[in-house]
């Protein structure tokens, strides 16, 4: 993978990380769904700009994936566009104050190895 092809490879990942963010933000915002407010929650969706955001920043991750995979092998890309499970994990811990348990690092550790094994060129 060259630098042009991390780029882009990072370009998708923050991307879709920032979505989650915003997503994530506009869900507190909403608040708890239950069967009795669903159906307002699903059009409040609509009108919510943190949601709407993070829907854009998904798509502009999706595009960033998309011309990757004009250029990489997609037992490359996709591997690799697990780093969002990663940076997604830290988002929760520095910004929403979420616990990471020890299972949670070991199972983050080996997503960073596996990406490295396959990114890895020899």
């Amino acid at each position: 993978m060259n630098i042009q092809e991390f780029a882009l490879l990072l370009m998708s990942v923050a991307t879709s990380v920032g979505g989650q963010f915003f997503l994530k933000t506009g869900a507190l915002k909403l608040g708890r769904v239950h069967i009795e407010n669903v159906v307002s929650h699903i059009l409040s969706i609509l009108i919510t700009p943190e949601l709407l955001l993070g829907l854009g920043c998904y798509g502009l991750g999706a595009l960033a994936y998309i011309m990757l995979l004009t250029r990489v092998n997609l037992s490359i890309a996709g591997p690799s566009i697990s780093l969002v499970y990663v940076f997604s994990v830290l988002l929760g811990y520095f910004i929403f104050r979420e616990a990471i348990p020890v299972t949670r690092l070991i199972g983050l550790s080996f997503i960073v190895c596996g990406v490295i094994l396959v990114i890895w060129q020899k």
